[in-house]
C-alpha cells in the first residue's frame, strides 16, 4: 500500500504515467524517473528478452566528431509515440510496439566542428492548449532551439527563424563549439527554458551562464536569469555558472529547478573572488518570469569542477513538506524544502583546507549535510591498492607525492589528489525514487584525480614534456589566469584506479533520514577486473520493485531488487549504455528501453542501437 505522505506527489506528478506514457526526461516534471507499471517485477524479470532494437545510423558518416560521440539519450513516449536524439541531434519518432521508424528530422550540425561534446541526453514536448498541436524540442550542440511537429517531424516554421532559435546570442561567444546544449529543456504551461553546456578551463572569460525562457509558440524570448551577473565586472569578466544538466520543474508552485556548475575556469579562483553566490547552486526561479525565488549552494568558491550535476529531484518528505533532492560530485546528498530552500536535514559548514597557491583565496568553509557522503572523501598512501604488487607500489609512491588534506584539498603547484574526482560522486545520471519505499537511488563513482596547476610561462614546456612521455590526462589553458592545469585519473600502469574497489555503486539512499539503506558494485570495468565500475548514466525505478541500470563501462543492462540491491537480472547489449533508461506501456505490454551507444570520451563500445525490452 502506498503511504499516505507519498499520494500527493503521486496524484499530480505522475498522472500521465499512469497512461502508461514517459512524457518527460525524468517521466514526471520533478524527475522521480520512477514507473508505476508493475506488469515486469521481481517474480518475471528473468523473463525480460529483447522485443526489438533499432539502430539510429548517427555515427555514419565517419567524422573525427563521432570519437567524442556518446548516445546519453533518455526517449520519451506520448500520444502513442517514442521520441528520442542522436548525438549529433537529429530527432528520431519511433513505433513504441515494433520500433519502425516513423520519422526522422535532421538539423544538419557541422561535424567538422570543434565540439566540447557531442551527446544529447533527450527532447521535451509541449501540448499547444489552444490548437491541441505538440512540438517536439531539442537544444543543439551547435546552439540552436528548434520546435519540431510532433506528427510530422518537419520543423514548425512559425518558432524563431523558420524552426529555430540562436542561442549564441548574447552569450558573449568565445569559441564556437564550446556554447551547446546537451540536456533537454524544460517546460512550464507555454514557456521553453534552457540552459546551456559551457567547456570548460579554456579561459577565464568564457561564455555567459545564462538560462533563458522562450515562447513556445513564436520563439519570443520572454525573460533571461543570469547566475554571476557581477562577472561583467571581473578582470577578466568570468563566465560559466552554467546549468548543463535537465531541469526540474513544480508547475503548481510555478517554479524551475536548476542546477549550475562552476564560474570559470574551474581550477582557480583568483579571478572570480568570494563564493560565487549562484554557481555550484541549486536555484529556484519563478517559471512565469525567471525572479530568483531562493537559492542554496553546495560548493562555495569551486576550485574541484564539483558542478552540482543532475537534475534536482522533487519529492514529498515526511508528512507531506513539498522538497527537492540535491546530488552532487562530492558524495553529498541534500534534502531541500521545496518552497523555501531550507534543508531538512542538518547542514554545517566545516572547515576544509586552505590554498597556498599565489592569487588564491579560498572559502575558508563548506557545506556539509550531517548525513553521511555516499562515497569515500579521503584516500591515505596506506589505502593503495593495485592489480600486481608493483602497482600496488606505484600507486603509494604517487599518493604520498600529492597534497591530500582530503575532501576539498584546493589544487596546487606540486599537485594535489581530489577525492571524489570532478567526475563524482554522483555525476549526470543522478537520483531514482520509488515513492512507495521511501528510497531514493543513485550510481556513484570512486576515482580520485590528480591536478596540478602550473605557471603561466611553464605551460609549453609541461605540454611537450606530456607529449613526450605521453601522459593520458588534460591540459586546460584558463587563458587570463596566472596558471593553466593539467589533470587525470589517478590510475596506476596498469590503468585500474590506485584506490580500493568497488570504483562505482548503485546506491539505496533512505528519504527520511539520508542514511545509506544498502550498497551494491555496479558492472566492471574490464574482464578479471574487480566488481564496481566507472559509470555514466542512471537508475530508473518501477513499481514492480525493480531498479534498471546499463551505465556501467560493461556492456550489460542490470536490473536490481529495490528491496535489497541483489542483481535479479542482466542481458548484453550491443554496446555499453552510458545513459538511462525508461518503461512505458503500449497495448497493453510494458517495455524497458535503453540507448545503448557507448561513450567515446570513456572509450567505452560505441554504436547506435535502441533497444527494448518485454516478458516473452
Amino acid at each position: 500500500m502506498i503511504r499516505a505522505a507519498w499520494v500527493p506527489l503521486l496524484l499530480c506528478g505522475l498522472a500521465a504515467a499512469q497512461q502508461g506514457e514517459w512524457p518527460t526526461y525524468g517521466n514526471d516534471p520533478g524527475g522521480m524517473r520512477y514507473s508505476p507499471l508493475k506488469q515486469i517485477d521481481r517474480s518475471n524479470v528473468q523473463r525480460l528478452k529483447t522485443a526489438w532494437t533499432f539502430h539510429t545510423g548517427a555515427l555514419k558518416p565517419e567524422s573525427d566528431a563521432n570519437k567524442k560521440a556518446a548516445f546519453e539519450a533518455t526517449p520519451i513516449l506520448v500520444d502513442g509515440m517514442l521520441y528520442l536524439s542522436t548525438p549529433f541531434d537529429q530527432v528520431i519518432a519511433l513505433d513504441p510496439g515494433t520500433g519502425a521508424r516513423k520519422w526522422l528530422f535532421d538539423p544538419k550540425v557541422d561535424r567538422s566542428g570543434d565540439f566540447s561534446e557531442v551527446t544529447s541526453r533527450g527532447v521535451s514536448s509541449w501540448l499547444d492548449a489552444k490548437t491541441k498541436a505538440r512540438r517536439i524540442f531539442i537544444g543543439t550542440i551547435d546552439g540552436r532551439l528548434i520546435a519540431i511537429d510532433a506528427k510530422t517531424g518537419k520543423a514548425c516554421r512559425d518558432f524563431g527563424n523558420q524552426g529555430q532559435v540562436d542561442l549564441t546570442k548574447n552569450v558573449d561567444l568565445r569559441d564556437p563549439g564550446n556554447y551547446q546544449v546537451t540536456s533537454p529543456p524544460a517546460i512550464v504551461d507555454d514557456l521553453v527554458i534552457v540552459g546551456s553546456s559551457i567547456g570548460d578551463n579554456r579561459a577565464a572569460d568564457v561564455e555567459r551562464g545564462i538560462v533563458r525562457a522562450f515562447d513556445a509558440r513564436t520563439g519570443e524570448l520572454r525573460w533571461t536569469w543570469d547566475p554571476i551577473p557581477w562577472a561583467a565586472h571581473n578582470t577578466p569578466r568570468t563566465g560559466a555558472a552554467n546549468a548543463w544538466p535537465p531541469m526540474s520543474v513544480d508547475t503548481a508552485h510555478d517554479l524551475v529547478f536548476v542546477p549550475t556548475g562552476s564560474a570559470s575556469p574551474d581550477f582557480y579562483g583568483g579571478q572570480r573572488p568570494g563564493d560565487g553566490k549562484w554557481a555550484d547552486s541549486v536555484v529556484a526561479l519563478r517559471a512565469s518570469t525567471g525572479a530568483v525565488v531562493w537559492g542554496f549552494q553546495v560548493v562555495h568558491h569551486d576550485l574541484w569542477d564539483y558542478d552540482v550535476p543532475s537534475e534536482p529531484v522533487l519529492f514529498t518528505y515526511g508528512d507531506g513538506v513539498p522538497a527537492v533532492a540535491v546530488t552532487t560530485k562530492i558524495g553529498h546528498l541534500f534534502f531541500l524544502n521545496r518552497l523555501t530552500g531550507k534543508p531538512l536535514l542538518p547542514v554545517e559548514e566545516r572547515n576544509v583546507p586552505e590554498s597556498d597557491v599565489p592569487g588564491e583565496e579560498t572559502s575558508p568553509t563548506q557545506p556539509f549535510p550531517k548525513n553521511p557522503a555516499l562515497v569515500p572523501q579521503r584516500l591515505s598512501a596506506d589505502e593503495a591498492w593495485g592489480a600486481t604488487r608493483d602497482d600496488k607500489a606505484w600507486c603509494k609512491a604517487k599518493i604520498a607525492s600529492l597534497r591530500s588534506d582530503g575532501v576539498f584539498t584546493p589544487p596546487s603547484l606540486k599537485g594535489s589528489l581530489q577525492v571524489p574526482g570532478n567526475g563524482g560522486g554522483i555525476n549526470w545520471g543522478g537520483a531514482a525514487i520509488d515513492p512507495q519505499l521511501g528510497l531514493l537511488f543513485t550510481n556513484t563513482n570512486r576515482i580520485p584525480f590528480e591536478v596540478k596547476l602550473i605557471p603561466r610561462k611553464e605551460f609549453r614546456g609541461a605540454v611537450a614534456e606530456a607529449e613526450r612521455n605521453r601522459f593520458q590526462g588534460e591540459f586546460g589553458r584558463q587563458t587570463g589566469t596566472l596558471y593553466a592545469m593539467y589533470r587525470e585519473w589517478l590510475l596506476s600502469p596498469h590503468r585500474l584506479p590506485c584506490n580500493p574497489p568497488p570504483w562505482g555503486t548503485l546506491t539505496a539512499v533512505d528519504l527520511k533520514t539520508g542514511e545509506k539503506r544498502w550498497e551494491v558494485p555496479l558492472g566492471s570495468m574490464a574482464p578479471g577486473a574487480p566488481a564496481g565500475s566507472i559509470n555514466l548514466g542512471g537508475p530508473t525505478a518501477t513499481a514492480g520493485g525493480l531498479i534498471f541500470d546499463a551505465s556501467a563501462m560493461d556492456t550489460r543492462f542490470r536490473a536490481f531488487d529495490s528491496r535489497t540491491g541483489k542483481e535479479v537480472w542482466s542481458a548484453e547489449l550491443p554496446a555499453s549504455a552510458q545513459s538511462t533508461p525508461m518503461s512505458y506501456s503500449y497495448k497493453g505490454r510494458q517495455y524497458v528501453v535503453i540507448c545503448a551507444g557507448g561513450h567515446g570520451k570513456l572509450s567505452t563500445k560505441q554504436g547506435d542501437a535502441v533497444v527494448a525490452f518485454a516478458l516473452q
